[in-house]
């Protein structure tokens, strides 16, 4: 197989419960299922699907709902099982000789794998969650789930621009100063280097919803807002990553509406997953290690025993440096 074809996606259609899903396939080698966190869709994991295809096939697809996976009927609340349940039927059409996929998900879809491992650890070899925003496990989960439910209200009354400049406040550094998690425990500082202190930073206005990757720096003149210029194409983007910017942007009314409240409150099975932990690598930023996300994240890892492994960049590291974001991603599949 050149590098072009193994690069090249071929496409594809699966018929789920209540939806059709669109899906992606690169490279050859043992299934990586590839989820898109926030509003994102395949689209997302362009650059780090092709890096990844020497080694992988690797699946991505459009969660039910967005993008080109449309619903069977109206658009209701989504959950986490159910998005789950589409995962498992992938796998088992992507690998029908029943061997196990690994699976990285990010965010809201970090959530998703959590689902996927605790019922359904047989299908699973390895399962990379990147800052899932699991609030119950917070020190103040209220504090937490009042956040979200705000950021949902924000947008009902105002829109998404209001939501998002509501998200990224809400998701301030406070989280990890005022809030402060647990030492990590003797097995976490084993398996992973003692991170450097990150940054105090804000969050991008995307943080729960990951923006495409830019192949070219954004225009000169200034947005009005911080979430207009992020909802800006470059006249010299490629025509298919400015089609992949539009068609997420049009997913964020129905993330904002039906995926964030019940995907942040997912209450994860915690003895399933401890059973499981061998499995499961809990990612977090390096940049972003104060957000509520990676202190949910990092929370988890210590409830179920799991190993931490710290990414490039922030909560959205992968659109933000795509490449170092899957040469990271390598080394933690590849890990023994």
């Amino acid at each position: 197989m050149t590098t072009t074809d193994r690069t090249a996606p071929r496409t594809g259609l699966l018929t789920v419960d209540g939806a059709t899903l669109h899906h992606e396939v690169r490279g050859e080698g043992p299934l990586l299922v590839m989820m898109p966190g926030g509003s994102a869709d395949a689209g997302i994991y362009d650059a780090i699907a092709a890096d990844l295809a020497d080694r992988w096939t690797v699946a991505t697809f459009d969660p039910r709902g967005y993008s080109r996976s449309p619903l069977d009927g109206p658009v209701t609340e989504q959950l986490p099982a159910t998005h789950a349940d589409d995962i498992v039927r992938l796998i088992e059409v992507l690998s029908p000789d029943g061997a196990p996929a690994a699976l990285f998900g990010s965010s809201s879809s970090a959530v998703v794998a959590l689902d996927v491992l605790a019922r359904h650890p047989g299908r699973v070899s390895r399962v990379v969650a990147h800052e899932p925003p699991v609030v119950e496990l917070l020190p103040d989960p209220e504090a937490g789930r009042a956040l979200f439910a705000t950021v949902r209200e924000s947008f009902r009354r105002d829109g998404v621009t209001a939501a998002m400049t509501t998200m990224a406040e809400g998701l301030a550094p406070a989280w990890g100063e005022d809030r402060a998690a647990p030492e990590p425990t003797a097995a976490e500082a084993e398996a992973e280097p003692t991170a450097r202190e990150p940054e105090s930073i804000a969050p991008e206005p995307e943080a729960m919803a990951p923006e495409p990757e830019r192949a070219t720096p954004e225009p000169a003149a200034p947005a009005s807002s911080p979430q207009e210029k992020s909802q800006e194409t470059s006249p010299e983007m490629p025509p298919a990553q400015a089609e992949a910017f539009r068609r997420m942007h049009a997913n964020l009314p129905v993330f904002l509406e039906h995926v964030l409240c019940s995907f942040s409150g997912y209450a994860p099975d915690l003895t399933a997953l401890k059973a499981s932990a061998a499995h499961l690598v809990v990612g977090v930023g390096r940049d972003s290690r104060t957000l509520l996300p990676a202190v949910a994240a990092e929370a988890l890892a210590r409830r179920v025993d799991a190993r931490v492994a710290e990414f490039p960049g922030g909560h959205i590291g992968l659109t933000e440096d795509p490449r170092a974001f899957a040469a990271r991603l390598r080394e933690v599949l590849l890990a023994p």
